[in-house]
């Protein structure tokens, strides 16, 4: 691919694991400076989701990769490490091309199978924070710095097409629901509010993807994920999470990313508009399989209970 993003600074709010911590690690691979936040760290240890990765172990891994970054740890409700993480950008590189705001981390407070009057109240609204807050706290003190430039991307991860979030998701349960067709709304309206500015704004979405979490679940390793295919063989649709990343890569050095503004692209749709593959080279297509068949379908039902 080559250094495509040379002269580039790209901040990954969320990066500490999963499809975060991929992003940052190609956009660097492709010659952008990464800045990747997160609130795991070896100083101050384990976030409330209680996993083993921290966001130095990110930065690691960009260096291995090639490329330059630097790990911040930064709780991204908190207006004030949020302020200082961009003034800390600004500083060092007076400028910010690229944002991808990653942060969620709620998961781990949903009850799928629990209605609204159902659902743990203090759950509910702590992934609310976390999924759409984070969100807008980090665009309050990233845009007027990425106004400055002459292009800047903003990208929001979510999780589901836009037509697929147009309609109540059923069996993620209702605060799950709201976060990511609220991460639509942020799309649209930045869209809006960005219109003839220097920033184009755009949702992506991955699909079933094979996460530290989702592997562990499955009792499986990104060397022998296909071992759950025997159980759940819905499984097979899955993806890894540089298959997402590295479209994104390619996504930020679009000159002629405008034409997405306002969209949510599926890594499946990059993989076409860019020519790439997940790293055993197939181009899996979950979102596709859903608009095909409908949420009812057995294999697509156990991909909704376990994203």
């Amino acid at each position: 691919m080559g250094k495509i993003l040379e002269n580039q600074v790209a901040l990954v709010a969320g990066a500490t694991r999963g499809a975060g911590r991929a992003i940052a690690i190609e956009l660097a691979r492709a010659g952008a400076f990464v800045y990747a936040t997160g609130r795991s760290s070896r100083q101050e240890g384990p976030s409330e989701m209680d996993r083993p990765e921290i966001i130095e172990e990110t930065e690691d891994l960009i260096r291995s990769a090639g490329g330059e970054g630097l790990a911040i740890r930064t709780d991204h409700l908190d207006p004030e490490q949020v302020r200082s993480l961009i003034g800390q950008v600004e500083d060092r590189h007076h400028r910010l091309d690229i944002l991808v705001n990653d942060i969620f981390g709620g998961d781990r407070y949903a009850e799928w199978d629990k209605r609204l009057w159902e659902h743990d109240l203090n759950g509910g609204l702590r992934m609310m924070h976390m999924g759409i807050d984070t969100h807008l706290i980090t665009l309050h003190y990233a845009l007027p710095l990425m106004l400055r430039g002459e292009k800047g991307i903003i990208i929001e991860m979510t999780d589901g097409t836009a037509e697929a979030n147009a309609e109540f998701r059923q069996n993620v349960g209702f605060y799950y629901d709201l976060v990511k067709s609220n991460v639509g709304r942020i799309v649209k309206g930045l869209a809006h509010e960005l219109a003839g500015t220097s920033v184009t704004p755009l949702g992506v979405t991955p699909g079933w993807l094979r996460s530290e979490a989702m592997l562990q679940n499955f009792g499986v390793t990104e060397q022998s994920w296909q071992e759950a295919c025997r159980t759940i063989p819905g499984f097979a649709i899955s993806e890894s999470p540089a298959y997402v990343a590295r479209g994104i890569a390619r996504l930020a050095a679009d000159p002629e990313i405008a034409r997405f503004s306002g969209r949510i692209l599926t890594s499946r749709e990059l993989a076409g508009f860019y020519n790439v593959t997940d790293v055993d080279g197939s181009r899996p297509d979950c979102w596709g399989l859903i608009a095909e068949h409908g949420w009812n379908n057995e294999d697509i039902n156990v991909i909704n209970k376990f994203r």
